[in-house]
C-alpha cells in the first residue's frame, strides 16, 4: 500500500564480494577526514571498530587530517554517526582503492525491533510503557500499520507490540495511575541512521514526509 502519495523501499545495502583464485575479496576505500583535535579520538575509535586501519595523521591548526583504509562494509551507515561524533564539524571523503582479502565479520550494534501488531494512531499511554523496553522512533499521534518498526530494543530480539493500546477506563480513580505521561525524546530516522540499525529482514520506507523501517514479511 502506498502512503503519502509516493514511496520507495530500500533493502539493506550489500557490497560486491568476489573470489580471486579461490580467495574471497571485498572492496576497500581510502577515507580522508578533517576533524577538530579534541574530537579525533572518537573518530579513530569508531573506524577502528569497523576494521579501519589508520594510515596517517597530519596535524593542522587546531585540526587533524586522518587517513584510513577500510572495507566498504565498514562505512555503510557510518556517515550519520560521524556527524554526531564530530558535532557537525568534521569533513569526510572517500574513494575506492581496490579489492582485498575479506577481513571477516564487522561488529555492529545488534538491535531488536519493536514491531507494530496493529493499525491506527500511536497513543501516549502505550508509548509510555514501550519506552521502558527500548528506544522509540515515533511520537504520539503517528499513524502506524502492521509490520511497521516503531523502535528498537537492545537485547537483539524482535518485540511485537501494540502502540495503539489505550488506557482502560474504570469508575475508580487513583492518584498513582492518573498522573501525566512523560515521554523521552524519540530518535528521528534518516536514511543513514536507518541503514545502520536495520536488519536483513527489513526495508527502509522513504516517502516525501518521512523515513521509516518495516518488516519485509509480517509474522503472525
Amino acid at each position: 500500500m502506498r502512503r503519502e502519495g509516493f514511496e520507495l523501499q530500500v533493502s539493506q545495502p550489500q557490497v560486491i564480494i568476489k573470489e580471486n583464485a579461490g580467495v574471497k575479496t571485498e572492496p576497500f576505500e581510502e577515507v580522508t577526514i578533517d576533524v577538530p583535535d579534541d574530537l579525533a579520538s572518537s573518530v579513530i575509535s569508531r573506524l577502528t571498530e569497523r576494521r579501519g586501519v589508520l594510515m596517517n595523521i597530519k596535524q593542522g591548526h587546531g585540526t587533524q587530517r586522518l587517513t584510513f583504509e577500510i572495507p566498504t562494509r565498514g562505512l555503510l551507515g557510518y556517515r550519520g554517526q560521524f556527524v554526531v561524533d564530530t558535532k557537525g564539524l568534521g569533513i569526510l571523503s572517500s574513494r575506492f582503492i581496490e579489492f582485498r582479502e575479506y577481513v571477516g565479520e564487522i561488529n555492529r550494534t545488534s538491535y531488536g525491533s519493536m514491531v507494530s501488531m496493529e493499525k491506527g494512531k500511536a497513543l501516549a499511554f502505550a508509548l509510555d510503557n514501550l519506552q521502558q523496553r527500548g528506544t522509540l522512533y515515533i511520537d504520539p499521534g503517528t499513524e502506524v500499520y502492521v509490520g511497521m518498526v516503531i523502535g528498537n530494543v537492545s537485547k537483539g530480539e524482535d518485540l511485537i507490540v501494540n502502540p495503539t493500546k489505550g488506557k482502560q477506563l474504570t469508575n475508580m480513580r487513583s492518584s498513582s495511575s492518573d498522573g501525566s505521561v512523560y515521554l523521552a525524546a524519540t530518535v528521528k530516522l534518516d536514511i543513514e541512521k536507518a541503514m545502520e540499525i536495520m536488519s536483513e529482514d527489513e526495508y527502509i520506507e522513504i516517502t516525501p514526509k518521512s523515513v521509516r523501517l518495516r518488516k519485509k514479511t509480517v509474522k503472525k
